[in-house]
């Protein structure tokens, strides 16, 4: 199809953009390349639509009407056609509104000798009649001709090039785009399931944008509603991604960060849809209160992770109409601020989700284990060293201002709080204590890395309104502290500024320097500390992670139990070696055997086992297990020797025994292959079971079992 064609289809209402689709994501840097391979007669990929009489919810405000008959849905291409459409008509797309399009990619510019590609740059392009707008081309508001008579009787270049080149720039509406269509037999499902496989396979949406395309299948409102809440939140300061609520419904249902495909399936709309309304009607609201009251968070901006708020929010959703005691938001609090100083979800964001929500989930006092997961990462306590050379990027800067916050400070300047103030004059902003100006003409500019890096620090900077900070000159340090001491009252001291004024001098910076990193490192961690009390609470591993550890002195993994994977048919020898297992760990320190993982931790499961028996169930595996131990080692140990258990990974039932360390020796009896037995006595060593030679099992039992 002509770029033409559909743009004029885009008009007529013929052509139309699924609800489900994200929004327009594309920078000035992608238009210029589309438009630069369209120039050059490059491939720009294709273009999927999906032809339907029963379309699913539109985006933009056209409904859908029986009477148009089937219709076409763009599935992927949309931000190739988006910019095209900007570029061309010079307005937006009806299916889209100011609030969705992230980057306004018009105004781009071609100049008409070179062929450049340039966004409007006054210096440039000004006085040069080459550079013109690319939609102006495209309107016919430029022509050929106007440009060479700007140009003057004095150029000196081919004026038959201009006339070639917007010939060349006017073609790419005549440009095709391969179309492939889904045909029209498909159902909702169907087309939201290939839209999945083809954005699936590259970069161009998260796993969370492809999930809400899946939901969007059975809940067709659900990008609107989301989006709804995500202007109304922004509107407060509280600026989050789709993504970020997807996660968020994710946690709630699942307490899981990485299953997103769990909400895929059509079972979950009613959940779903009740879920959301108790998210969006209160529980984010909720939440993002608590952050502002009890820890001085006053938008998004402030925070370096917006992920850390998932567990807060899911453990409030699970609390309901009781709402989070007083103790338990100062815990979630300290955990908060831990979370964003130690970058808890700056990277496996999903990984550390499962954990820490699956902590929310089984433990009674949930943050006071996450901030221990925190800690055997990394240390808890500030020491004065973490600030040097670091700027406002850091998670430090951050906590200081919550710091600061929490006693009252007020800008140096005005003596307005720094709490969020009315207007944007009063919005806040941070400046140099010591002018940079002058650090610079004193040895601290660009040209010395480390010096130039102590004149950013953050260290030396206070917290201002934007009124003060625009008003502020490049006073001496000095001057400036010295006016703000005797101004406000307090003012250096609530925003932890020495008040040793020897200090304010130039030639002291560093000294000056020193002083606040102790200062600060000393109330930080004493703030910290004086939230609340949190108790040393250890979490046991999960199963997931107990398989990732891989086959050591404690755990043995065992693809089947009687299956014989090779032979393809059931092998009791097999169930020899398990009960060998049991044997060896219970002879030395106990440990955990899975059943239904191979060695290299693939989960393969229960269903070759199931199969070869005549209960083919949990409960027809458990008791065939525990028949097999009690034959060989007694019914008494069977009953109290292990515990046997089947928990899912990967949504994959498997099995787990959890052998004890044995108070008495077991001996197995083993076969030869003549078919003679004898009894053996195994312990578990380094990764494996080990026969003991029986020369040693008398001394060995009489060491260990006494």
């Amino acid at each position: 199809m002509k770029i033409s064609q559909i743009l004029d289809k885009i008009d007529e209402n013929q052509l139309f953009v699924p609800a489900f689709q994200r929004e327009y994501v594309w920078k000035k840097e992608d238009a210029k390349q589309l438009v630069r391979s369209l120039l050059k007669d490059y491939p720009t990929g294709t273009m999927l639509t999906w032809e339907t009489g029963n379309p699913p919810e539109l985006k933009g405000p056209h409904k859908y009407s029986a009477s148009q008959g089937a219709v076409k849905l763009i599935l992927d291409g949309q931000q190739r056609i988006t910019t095209l459409y900007l570029l061309i008509r010079g307005d937006l797309p009806p299916y889209y509104t100011d609030e969705e399009v992230q980057t306004n990619i018009r105004g781009l510019h071609v100049n008409l000798e070179s062929m450049e590609l340039e966004y409007y740059k006054k210096t440039r392009m000004m006085n040069d009649p080459r550079w013109v707008n690319i939609t102006d081309i495209f309107q016919s508001k430029t022509n050929a001709l106007d440009v060479i008579k700007d140009l003057g009787s004095d150029y000196s270049g081919d004026p038959l090039k201009i006339v070639e080149n917007v010939g060349l720039v006017k073609n790419i509406l005549e440009r095709e785009f391969l179309e492939q269509t889904v045909p029209v037999k498909a159902n909702i499902k169907e087309a939201i399931d290939i839209f999945y496989r083809v954005n699936s396979s590259g970069v161009n949406l998260t796993d969370a944008e492809l999930a809400l395309a899946q939901i969007s299948g059975y809940w067709p409102d659900a990008r609107g509603q989301i989006k709804a809440k995500l202007f109304e939140m922004a509107e407060s300061g509280w600026v989050f991604k789709l993504d970020f609520f997807i996660y968020c419904l994710l946690g709630v249902l699942h307490y899981q960060g990485s299953k997103l495909e769990k909400l895929h399936d059509p079972e979950n709309n009613d959940a779903l849809r009740a879920a959301w309304s108790r998210l969006s009607g209160d529980t984010l609201d909720y939440v993002c209160n608590l952050l502002r009251e009890y820890a001085y968070v006053d938008h998004t901006k402030e925070i370096n992770s917006v992920y850390a708020l998932v567990p807060m929010i899911v453990l409030a959703y699970q609390k309901g109409k009781t709402k989070l005691s007083e103790a338990e938001i100062k815990r979630a609090v300290k955990w908060f601020y831990y979370s964003q100083l130690r970058t808890r979800y700056v990277s496996q964001t999903q990984q550390k989700l499962d954990k820490d929500l699956g902590i929310i989930r089984d433990t009674e006092r949930p943050f006071d284990a996450l901030l221990k997961l925190i800690e055997e990462e990394r240390r808890l306590t500030i020491t004065p060293e973490e600030f040097i050379g670091v700027g406002i990027q850091h998670p430090l800067w951050g906590l200081m201002k919550w710091y600061f916050k929490s006693r009252g400070a007020k800008c140096l300047t005005t003596g307005i709080g720094i709490r969020q103030n009315m207007g944007t004059k009063y919005s806040l902003e941070w400046d140099h204590i010591f002018p940079f100006s002058v650090l610079s003409n004193n040895g601290y500019g660009w040209e010395q890395r480390h010096k130039y890096r102590l004149a950013q620090e953050i260290t030396n900077r206070a917290v201002l309104t934007q009124t003060a900070n625009r008003s502020k000159s490049a006073n001496p340090a000095k001057d400036y502290l010295s006016k703000a001491q005797s101004t406000f009252s307090h003012s250096l001291r609530d925003q932890v500024i020495p008040e040793d004024d020897s200090l304010w001098e130039i030639g002291r910076y560093e000294d000056f320097l020193e002083e606040r990193r102790r200062m600060l490192a000393a109330q930080l961690n004493a703030y910290l500390e004086s939230i609340t009390v949190t108790e040393e609470i250890d979490t046991k591993l999960s199963v997931a992670e107990l398989i990732e550890e891989g086959e050591n002195h404690g755990i043995e993994l065992k693809a089947t139990l009687r299956w014989d994977q090779r032979l393809e048919k059931v092998n009791k020898n097999l169930e020899g070696v398990i009960l060998k297992t049991i044997a060896a760990f219970s002879n030395r320190e106990g440990g955990v055997l899975f059943i239904g993982v191979a060695d290299k931790k693939d989960i393969d499961g229960l269903g070759a086992d199931y199969s070869t028996l005549k209960d083919a169930s949990r409960d027809g595996f458990e008791q065939h297990l525990l028949n097999l131990v009690s034959s060989a080692y007694g019914t008494d140990y069977a009953a109290m020797g292990l515990k046997v258990s089947f928990p899912i990974v990967d949504e994959t039932e498997i099995c787990m025994v959890e052998i004890n360390a044995g108070k008495k020796p077991l001996y197995t009896e083993v076969a030869d292959k003549n078919g003679a037995k004898t009894k053996k006595f195994f312990i578990r060593r380094g990764n494996s079971s080990h026969e003991m030679p029986l020369v040693e099992v008398a001394d060995y039992v009489a060491n260990h079992f006494g």
